[in-house]
């Protein structure tokens, strides 16, 4: 069985810093694309990034670009996502998943082996 642990979410104030981890048990990540989605109460769940198997191709939504970095380190077999300049409206529970083949973009398609979740609070 796939297991994912999320990690490093908090209770930050605007403008602030957070990196989030990815880590996987069990298994390795270094032949698996892996997503960042996210889902605020009331909200549908989106995706803010994915990066390839072997880290060459990233790719990040609008909303997240310039302020997100998403990064693995298969030594680990961990996928991080660094966070800055933190707003508000990124408040959710953040998620990591497994794409099956291949990164895809949407509301989580094409992905499986959901983690739990860690919480981000962007809040003074």
């Amino acid at each position: 069985q796939l297991q994912f642990v999320e990690s490093g979410g908090n209770l930050v104030q605007p403008g602030g810093s957070l990196r989030l981890s990815c880590a996987a048990s069990g298994f390795t990540l270094d032949d698996k694309a892996i997503g960042w989605f996210r889902q605020a109460p009331g909200k549908e769940r989106e995706q803010v990034s994915c990066i390839s198997m072997t880290g060459g191709t990233t790719w990040y939504a609008e909303s997240v670009e310039d302020r997100f970095t998403i990064s693995r380190d298969n030594s680990k077999n961990t996928v991080y996502l660094q966070m800055n300049k933190l707003k508000s409206e990124d408040t959710a529970i953040y998620y990591c998943a497994a794409a099956i083949v291949f990164c895809t973009y949407g509301t989580g398609d094409g992905y499986e082996y959901w983690g739990r979740g860690t919480q981000v609070t962007v809040s003074s």
